[in-house]
């Protein structure tokens, strides 16, 4: 299906989202590619190419051959997921490492499909083993190892942390399918907005990422909001891509801009909390220092 293509001076792009002022202009999201590139994808191609090898032969030559092309794709699908695993982990200050190891298991199932697709091709056994962990070797030389410790997270009470981590994962789960809703509706501006949006509730994330004691004020913005959201974007596509009613157009754009401003306060006051705490702990400490007979600047 054709859809509308649009930029800065397209109509609508800077419409007002109610009461004829132009809202204020949010920097866009940052653009980040996706950490799968050319290289992992080709890793799908060696399996392809052992599946259309083992027609034509006897059965358990086909078999194994199968068996092997199954251990290659599934670790190339692991790889996959190891590469974006490993970029979410990157990007944040505070992470824990992946439970799953998935870029090691991936080496493992590349050197296994290897060895066996080599097997059954009739080569010795040291052989298999040679090409297995020769496969293996170079399958981590060339995309690394899974992140193996955590990040950011000394002092931090790992109880509280997974609470925020079930959390953030449900909020996440809530603007993906915000994301997902809005391309029903089938405009530019529309898009760009929710992905805005999506950027300044992001900041609240990490934010309580950093602190989870923030948890607890911020709860309902991460579950109760994010949910209403969610349902009232779904809504509003499903009315908007059969009637392109604009009023609805501009009372959804409202809420958008609403929320938006929220999220935003309530980020920007978790900073000033956290400074006010710093400045406190801070004069507590000179104070004690002066009793001791150190002075300070």
């Amino acid at each position: 299906m054709a859809r509308r293509f649009g930029g800065r001076y397209s109509p609508g792009e800077n419409a007002a989202p109610a009461g004829g002022a132009p809202r204020a202009q949010t920097p866009p999201p940052e653009h980040r590619p996706d950490p799968v590139g050319l290289r992992a994808n080709l890793m799908f191609v060696p399996p392809v190419a052992l599946a259309v090898r083992s027609v034509g032969d006897g059965a358990v030559t086909m078999a194994g051959l199968l068996g092997a092309a199954a251990a290659l794709a599934l670790g190339a699908w692991l790889l996959r997921e190891g590469l974006r695993a490993e970029a979410a982990f990157q990007e944040r200050k505070v992470a824990r490492r992946p439970a799953l190891p998935r870029k090691i298991l991936a080496a493992v199932l590349a050197a296994t499909g290897t060895g066996v697709a080599t097997a059954v091709s009739g080569a010795p056994l040291v052989a298999a083993a040679i090409y297995a962990a020769l496969a293996g070797g170079l399958h981590l030389a060339a995309f690394g190892l899974d992140p193996l410790a955590d990040k950011g997270t000394e002092g931090i009470d790992t109880f509280q942390q997974d609470r925020v981590a079930r959390a953030v994962d449900e909020a996440e789960a809530h603007l993906k399918a915000m994301s997902e809703a809005i391309l029903r509706a089938r405009d530019r501006g529309l898009e760009r907005r929710v992905a805005e949006f999506s950027h300044v509730a992001r900041g609240l994330f990490r934010r309580v990422e950093e602190d989870p004691r923030d948890l607890t004020a911020v709860r309902r913005y991460l579950g109760v909001y994010l949910l209403g959201a969610r349902d009232a974007t779904v809504k509003f596509a499903d009315l908007y891509s059969r009637s392109s009613d604009p009023d609805a157009r501009a009372q959804y754009e409202a809420l958008l801009e609403d929320l938006g401003q929220n999220f935003a306060s309530r980020t920007e006051k978790m900073l000033i909390d956290d400074r006010s705490d710093m400045e406190i702990e801070i004069k507590v400490l000179r104070d004690r220092l002066g009793r001791e007979g150190v002075r300070t600047e």
